[in-house]
């Protein structure tokens, strides 16, 4: 099999295994999150609008924005970096490509990046969606300085271990509906 049909094998495994979590529900979802959060207060950083079946880290960035700068992710171009804009809740969110929606805010540099994903090892590998685009995103702001990359995921995407290219890049904290994950 290849590297390719292995990630395919464990993103619609990793997938089946989120939409039973998120169809289970999870009330305060993002309470661990906003937990680890309350220890940045004022430390720039960016999360993401839920999709689908998605963990929402919502609630987590309206309290964080409260207390400094949030961004959410904009796509640019197909195989480019995403760019961050400033987000405060109750802005109006326009629709981008891949059906996302995206603010309309000026650009900003996360120091602290929520990441969505599809699976995770406690180790702290990440299988996405399989665009690259947080690959690329975490390697273009690495470059640039510190940046702490937090996998939020419900805790049934935990995988014991993912196919990993080169260029995955790995989570430094998870985050899930029952946990913190410090690696």
């Amino acid at each position: 099999m290849s590297l390719a049909d292995e990630k395919r094998a464990a993103r619609k495994a990793a997938l089946e295994r989120r939409a039973a979590a998120h169809a289970a529900g999870a009330a305060g979802a993002a309470g661990h999150l906003s937990e680890v959060l309350a220890g940045y207060r004022g430390v720039p950083l960016a999360g993401y609008m839920s999709m689908r079946d998605e963990i929402d880290p919502t609630p987590a960035l309206e309290e964080a924005a409260a207390h400094g700068p949030v961004g959410l992710p904009c796509i640019a171009e197909k195989a480019a970096p995403l760019v961050f804009r400033l987000w405060e809740p109750g802005d109006e969110l326009v629709p981008g490509p891949f059906k996302t929606m995206e603010p309309r805010g000026n650009e900003m540099r996360p120091e602290i990046l929520i990441v969505p994903l599809v699976a995770f090892t406690r180790q702290g590998s990440r299988l996405g969606y399989g665009g690259g685009f947080y690959d690329r995103t975490l390697a273009a702001l690495r470059a640039q300085g510190p940046v702490l990359a937090v996998g939020f995921a419900y805790g049934a995407q935990e995988a014991e271990s993912l196919p990993l290219e080169p260029t995955d890049q790995p989570l430094d904290m998870i985050v899930t509906e029952r946990e913190v994950i410090a690696l």
